[in-house]
């Protein structure tokens, strides 16, 4: 038997680690109840606190746990951070990068939305936030990465189109550098040279955080946040400004 929807219950992807970690604390420490999913248990420890373990790549196991969870749990609330980086040359770029980075980025944020948006019209209020990234204006070797990314963008201002008479918001965080990720850290390792050389490209002088993307999602998802739809937020120390190359 489906609960009752509650206002302060959000499901976010990628809450094991980086900045859906940081995401799904800064939900906890607000008092929401936190339905994490990911390849791995977020390791904060709450009674307010769900794991559900799930590969976001894979389209068929995606759309089973996003529907069960709705019929357990629906949220009115949906935060998608989960991503990956296909970091490759176009000659080096595959069909399966955009694939899987489609499933991913897009298909992954579609189920859910779908699954929970009976819960968001009938409470008469949602609050969808997705995840992209500076690299959706274009950076070099991220062929699926930038493509994934910048289709978000379009995904959410035609839902926002959509969904704004049933009281539901719908906008995108896009981050630039963002040290203490596992992404980042990939592609310019801790201490190394290429990521004193990079962080020198940052208009502002430092890498983000993963609480300085916590924070302007936690913006858009406020319930008084209610004039503001279709829209995308940069979180990027101002590379989105200028160029930067890592």
């Amino acid at each position: 038997m489906q609960t009752t929807v509650r206002v302060n219950r959000v499901v976010i992807t990628g809450g094991s680690s980086g900045i859906g970690l940081a995401t799904a604390r800064a939900f906890l420490d607000a008092g929401y109840e936190v339905i994490s999913l990911a390849r791995r248990d977020c390791p904060l420890v709450s009674p307010r606190l769900t794991s559900i373990t799930v590969d976001l790549t894979d389209a068929a196991a995606t759309y089973e746990a996003a529907m069960s969870l709705a019929a357990r749990t629906p949220a009115t609330t949906f935060v998608h951070c989960a991503g990956a980086i296909r970091e490759r040359s176009i000659e080096e770029a595959t069909l399966a990068d955009l694939a899987e980075l489609g499933n991913l980025h897009l298909g992954a944020a579609l189920s859910l939305v779908q699954a929970n948006l009976p819960a968001m019209k009938l409470a008469r209020y949602g609050r969808i936030v997705l995840i992209s990234s500076r690299a959706a204006l274009g950076l070099a070797k991220r062929t699926a990465y930038s493509a994934t990314k910048a289709g978000m963008l379009g995904m959410a201002r035609t839902w926002a189109l959509e969904l704004a008479g049933h009281g539901i918001t719908v906008n995108v965080v896009a981050p630039g550098p963002i040290a203490e990720t596992e992404m980042f850290e990939d592609i310019v390792p801790v201490a190394s040279a290429k990521m004193v050389a990079a962080a020198k490209q940052v208009p502002v002088g430092r890498f983000g955080t993963p609480q300085d993307v916590a924070r302007a999602v936690t913006f858009f998802t406020d319930p008084k946040a209610s004039f503001v739809t279709g829209q995308t937020l940069f979180v990027c120390g101002g590379t989105s400004v200028g160029s930067i190359v890592y």
